[in-house]
C-alpha cells in the first residue's frame, strides 16, 4: 500500500480518502457519503468513488449489493501527497514560505516553538553525520 498518488486530487476528493480512512480504510460509499460536509447526492459520491478508483487511489470488492472501499495509498502517501499539492498551490513550491507563514501565523505557545526547534536541531544534527 506504498504507491504513490499521480494525479492531484481535489478537496472533495480529499475529504473521501480522509473519511475512509477515519472509517479504517474499509467502507461501503453510504458509510463515506455519511462523514462527508455537506455531503452531496448519493451518485455523486458514487461518481467521485469511481473517479478515485480510476486514479489508483481506491479499491472496492462486492459484498452482497454493495461495495467495500479501501484505499490503494497509505495515510502517510495521501498526507505528503496533500502537503505537496497545498505547497504548490498557496506557495509556488516554496517550503521556507510555507514554513514561515506556518510560524508567524498559528497560536504557538512556547512549548510548541520550544519542540519545533529541537525538531529543526535534530533533523540539523542527522545531515551532519551523513555528510
Amino acid at each position: 500500500m506504498s504507491k504513490s498518488i499521480d494525479e492531484p486530487l481535489t478537496r472533495r476528493e480529499r475529504e473521501i480518502m480522509n473519511a475512509l480512512f477515519a472509517l479504517g480504510n474499509r467502507a461501503s460509499a453510504e458509510e463515506i457519503r455519511a462523514r462527508l460536509t455537506n455531503p452531496p447526492g448519493d451518485s455523486s459520491v458514487r461518481v467521485m468513488l469511481a473517479r478515485l478508483e480510476k486514479k489508483g487511489c481506491l479499491k472496492h470488492r462486492q459484498d452482497g449489493l454493495r461495495y467495500i472501499y479501501s484505499a490503494t495509498v497509505s495515510p502517510a502517501v495521501a498526507k505528503r501527497t496533500a502537503l505537496q499539492q497545498f505547497l504548490q498551490t498557496f506557495f509556488g513550491g516554496s517550503l521556507k514560505q510555507m514554513m514561515t507563514a506556518l510560524v508567524a501565523e498559528a497560536p504557538w505557545t512556547d512549548e510548541d516553538l520550544d519542540a519545533l526547534k529541537l525538531e529543526i536541531d535534530r533533523v540539523r544534527k542527522g545531515r551532519k553525520k551523513q555528510s
